[in-house]
């Protein structure tokens, strides 16, 4: 009893959190099961074999995700995975350097966007492919139709052991601006809502457009899963594509 205490413990303080109206950490909820391995750029960031967090490949040596996913903890990368209880130890990959944007801040939330260097080039194949992402000053219109996807909660409950996914739609900036204020900043920033959505537990994971990642899972309401009045935020992978480049080339 005394180690499940704990393990509960240590689980608690790896969930990151803001102190204002919002909450990270997020997951899907109204979602579906995604068909075994047809997101393969999707990947686990874990904590003591525990999912704390999604991440995405963007190269054979590097993974992006929230920044907010780093806490102290050394993260292992989890790659070509469905159902996490099926993972094999060779799936599993250290991170040699995290890199949070330089000017990240939790509170409120501000770059929030971080790349992984892996401690091995991941092989890539059927299960292990990567994500493009957009062009330089490509952006999204407001009602695109995207999909997110992670291993997080798909209602307030327990997180799911199986990749889920759900279809959402892009808001246009003014919208997410009168919704939550002085915390979307539409230069870095998009918002989306749908009938499906994201929760907590999956932060970090891509909001794909397409073919393409145009966001990472940042924020979304303290009180109510892809709340209509509080859409879910991402950071946008368009206003950060310089800083990419400049440190997977060193």
């Amino acid at each position: 009893m005394t180690i499940i205490i704990i393990s509960l413990l240590l689980l608690a303080s790896l969930l990151p959190h803001l102190t204002f109206t919002a909450h990270v950490n997020v997951g899907i909820v109204n979602g579906r099961e995604a068909k075994p391995h047809s997101r393969p750029y999707m990947v686990s960031l874990q904590v003591n074999r525990q999912h704390i967090c999604g991440g995405f490949l963007i190269s054979d040596e590097f993974v992006l995700t929230a920044a907010h996913c780093r806490n102290g903890y050394e993260i292992r990368v989890v790659v070509g995975a469905h159902d996490l209880r099926y993972s094999q130890s060779s799936d599993v990959i250290r991170v040699k350097s995290y890199i949070p944007h330089p000017d990240y801040k939790p509170s409120p939330i501000q770059n929030d966007i971080m790349l992984l260097r892996l401690e091995k080039k991941v092989e890539l194949n059927n299960k292990v492919r990567l994500i493009s992402l957009p062009k330089k000053g490509e952006g999204v219109k407001a009602g695109t139709l995207c999909s997110v996807a992670g291993w997080g909660a798909m209602t307030i409950g327990p997180q799911s052991y199986r990749l889920m996914e759900a279809n959402t739609t892009t808001i246009n900036q003014a919208c997410c601006q009168r919704r939550w204020g002085s915390s979307f900043l539409a230069s870095q920033m998009i918002c989306a809502y749908g009938s499906g959505g994201s929760c907590r537990g999956d932060s970090g994971g891509p909001l794909v457009c397409g073919n393409t990642a145009v966001g990472v899972t940042s924020f979304g309401s303290r009180h109510l899963c892809n709340s209509p009045e509080h859409p879910n935020v991402y950071t946008k992978i368009s206003a950060y594509l310089q800083w990419f480049n400049e440190q997977m080339t060193c």
